[in-house]
């Protein structure tokens, strides 16, 4: 069974770049702890279908994808909304 989790914060090797390279993810969990994990680590998790993940929440709600560059490099992104900005890329730091 894959299981659920919201994104809620990032980690960007340049947080006032739009484009650069997000380096962890995270988020709070049901008893209000904290997580934070790698990048790599939530694109391996989606790709064996162990988790799935979303940004926003009820009607608000899109699913966190992996997808693949012209490079060959694997990275997070959310399925198209049709809203900008990217809301995985305007979340807020995680601490």
């Amino acid at each position: 069974m894959t299981k659920t989790q919201t994104i809620r914060c990032i980690n960007k090797d340049d947080r006032l770049n739009p484009y650069e390279r997000i380096t962890h993810v995270g988020g709070t969990n049901p008893d209000g702890g904290r997580w934070k994990i790698p990048q790599e680590k939530a694109i391996g998790q989606i790709s064996r279908g162990e988790w799935q993940y979303f940004v926003g929440t009820g009607n608000n709600r899109v699913e966190v994808i992996v997808v693949t560059s012209p490079y060959g490099n694997y990275y997070l992104k959310t399925k198209s909304d049709g809203k900008e900005p990217n809301n995985l890329l305007s979340l807020p730091e995680c601490p």
